[in-house]
């Protein structure tokens, strides 16, 4: 992958298949072709390639009649090439803390960096009124800090906040607590009147982390 300079640079065919398995989910080489703007026969190729590499794998899924469909995801190697950073420097100090100095100054890290998390946040929403601008703006920054982030408004008129990537996602592994404040962090800039759920996570084995928005009234229960 080709990052030059902190931020994504232009990428060959090859890498441009990975972000859009990595950020759409399974695809089948005609939707692949497509988004790239060329043929199946030749996303076909391309994905072989990435197959041979260990990076991409294919399943046939039955689809009515006729043959089964072939569906293509990343593999476990393929998800590795987006970096989750300084991964292994990270869990190792969270052990050491844990170890060390227990688990209330673990929490007492956590929290510390959920309140800076959400002061900064707060700080670049400011202004930002109406909850879909807000929802946007927090899409925004979560993108530039490598979560590969993004929104959209469902049918039911709920909004989808969707995290393609973790940058953290060893550290969340390792301290789940990490998840939680970011939650906690989501909740309150959102809005005391609304309410946000976290459909899938990453790190209890989905493909993204995406967290549905609406009106707290209009959430059961």
């Amino acid at each position: 992958m080709s990052l030059e300079n902190g931020s994504w640079s232009p990428r060959p065919v090859a890498d441009r298949l990975l972000t859009l398995l990595k950020t759409r989910g399974p695809q089948t080489t005609t939707d692949l072709g497509r988004a790239l703007g060329t043929t199946p026969e030749n996303a076909r190729q391309q994905l072989g390639k990435l197959a041979t590499e260990g990076l991409a794998e294919a399943s046939s899924q039955p689809r009515g009649v006729g043959r089964p469909a072939q569906i293509w995801q990343l593999t476990a190697a393929g998800h590795a090439r987006f970096p989750d950073t300084h991964a292994e420097l990270t869990v190792q100090m969270l052990h050491a803390v844990r170890e060390r100095l227990g688990q209330q100054a673990l929490d007492v890290l956590i929290e510390s960096r959920e309140a800076a998390t959400e002061a900064a946040y707060a700080a670049e929403m400011a202004g930002t009124t109406g909850l879909r601008d807000r929802v946007a703006a927090l899409a925004s920054i979560r993108d530039r800090e490598g979560y590969m982030a993004e929104w959209r408004e469902e049918a039911d008129g709920a909004l989808l906040l969707i995290e393609n990537h973790c940058p953290i996602c060893a550290a969340a592994a390792a301290c789940q607590d990490f998840c939680r404040a970011e939650l906690a962090v989501f909740q309150r800039l959102v809005g005391p009147d609304t309410r946000i759920r976290r459909m899938e996570h990453i790190v209890a084995g989905g493909r993204r982390c995406a967290y549905r928005i609406e009106p707290a009234d209009a959430v059961p229960g």
